[in-house]
């Protein structure tokens, strides 16, 4: 009778942990369930290790929590998100510009005194001495169409030029629809204004590219576009020879605009046509000798000026507007 009063006490005492653990603490009824089934063996003794084992799990698991809250980012440190800020913002930013570029016009152009334009002999349009100004241009090569050809842009010795390098490689890709390659390029950005508009350059009143360059010794072709937005003429530029001496010397270049001639997709055309100067939307550099290996070449500025030495309007004879008589 001893031994079956002693089992059921067991199982009430067994059966009354079950129920605590399960209700007032479910995250820990397990451990609760193995102090119960120890508390058969050795009531007394283990009750005091316990109190005790609840003690130090109740200290870590608030240790945990502490450690848990600290790593959450409470909802007033939370970085604010607003599409309706950003637009709202990115509008007065143009609005803004366009403010500035009305002020700027009744004023005179890029905002100065005409007197000042007017008078002006000279004028650097791009110039090299920080990455800011590298943003302005892009490269490109035959990669596009499958070459091997590879250029690329940096900042010059003490920034203070722009070096552009690479290799050219007149290996045709092998698509079976290109039959030549080899070339590698530079070209400025078209420059944007208020609201993405086109902006173009105005150099009416020079008559000569200026450039301050340094080179490998390999002959350039610098191609001037226009500002068009008919997609009739969007391959058609104006383009003219630049060749460098190599060495480690600079050299300053100057092309009259009147010795640029016209062409289409790489090719002369027949007639030839006048450069607008008044629409510039883009200067770029080729590299195109057919010749494989590396290449360099080295900007410091590009500008415009005018050479009263210089009074030839257009170089080119077959003309529409010089000879029409060719053209009947």
């Amino acid at each position: 009778m001893a031994l079956v009063h002693k089992l059921l006490n067991g199982a009430y005492i067994l059966r009354k942990c079950l129920k605590l653990s399960v209700a007032s603490y479910p995250l820990w009824g397990s451990r609760f369930a193995d102090y119960c089934s120890s508390s058969l063996q050795k009531p007394v003794a283990v009750s005091g290790k316990a109190s005790s084992q609840r003690k130090t799990e109740g200290d870590l698991q608030g240790h945990h929590q502490r450690d848990v809250a600290l790593d959450i980012t409470s909802p007033e440190e939370k970085p604010e998100v607003s599409f309706d800020k950003a637009i709202k913002d990115e509008i007065k930013d143009h609005f803004s510009r366009l403010k500035d570029d009305i002020v700027n016009h009744w004023i005179g152009p890029e905002g100065r005194p005409l007197h000042e334009v007017f008078l002006e002999q000279a004028k650097v349009v791009w110039k090299f001495r920080g990455k800011e100004d590298l943003d302005k241009w892009i490269v490109t090569s035959d990669k596009t169409i499958g070459g091997r050809s590879e250029v690329f842009l940096k900042m010059g010795k003490n920034n203070q030029s722009a070096l552009l390098y690479g290799t050219l490689s007149s290996e045709a890709p092998q698509d079976g629809e290109s039959g030549r390659s080899g070339y590698c390029a530079m070209i400025s950005r078209i420059p944007r204004g208020p609201f993405e508009r086109k902006r173009s350059y105005d150099w009416s009143q020079f008559n000569t590219l200026y450039l301050r360059v340094r080179g490998d010794g390999r002959p350039w072709m610098v191609n001037i576009r226009e500002d068009t937005d008919i997609i009739q003429r969007k391959n058609q530029m104006y383009s003219y020879f630049m060749f460098t001496r190599g060495g480690p010397y600079w050299q300053e270049v100057k092309i009259p605009f009147s010795k640029f001639f016209f062409s289409n997709q790489g090719r002369i055309r027949d007639a030839q046509y006048q450069l607008l100067l008044d629409k510039i939307s883009s200067i770029g550099f080729t590299l195109a000798d057919k010749v494989d290996g590396p290449f360099f070449l080295e900007i410091d500025f590009i500008g415009v000026f005018t050479d009263p030495a210089h009074k030839e309007e257009f170089a080119y004879e077959n003309s529409p507007e010089l000879n029409p008589r060719l053209f009947k």
